[in-house]
């Protein structure tokens, strides 16, 4: 198919879709980042064959730390990464932003990786979809 086909064009043919989500939220105190990831993970639910890809920025990088603990029946974003990274789900951390947290690549859910500007450069413009929370 013609790479000039537009985004609606796209969903009537049922084309393969590529998504990016970048969250900016930590990842508790409120629910945007939260959200992004269930959309993640709705997104490749409902077609496991689209490229879905989520880019954790300033504090939104808490999202993907190993070892959280939370409440009895209290989401648990490090549990959600697991699955979307299990679900073949791409997720980079701003390194820049992993370093002003001090926070070691080492730290990360296994599977999510150390990323740049570049690469969300990149991965914002090969996406038909970039949604932002």
């Amino acid at each position: 198919m013609p790479a000039s086909l537009d985004f609606i064009t796209k969903i009537q043919l049922n084309i393969d879709m590529e998504f990016l989500l970048i969250l900016n939220d930590p990842a508790y105190g409120t629910e945007r980042s939260y959200n992004g990831l269930r959309l993640a993970m709705a997104l490749k639910k409902e077609n496991p064959e689209d490229t879905v890809r989520v880019f954790l920025i300033g504090d939104a990088v808490t999202c993907a730390v190993a070892g959280q603990k939370t409440p009895d029946g209290y989401y648990n974003l490090e549990r959600m990464s697991r699955a979307l990274v299990g679900k073949k789900v791409d997720i980079k951390c701003c390194g820049t932003c992993l370093d002003a947290r001090g926070i070691e690549e080492s730290s990360l859910v296994n599977g999510v990786k150390r990323g740049t500007m570049s690469d969300l450069a990149k991965w914002t413009s090969t996406s038909n979809s970039v949604i932002t929370f």
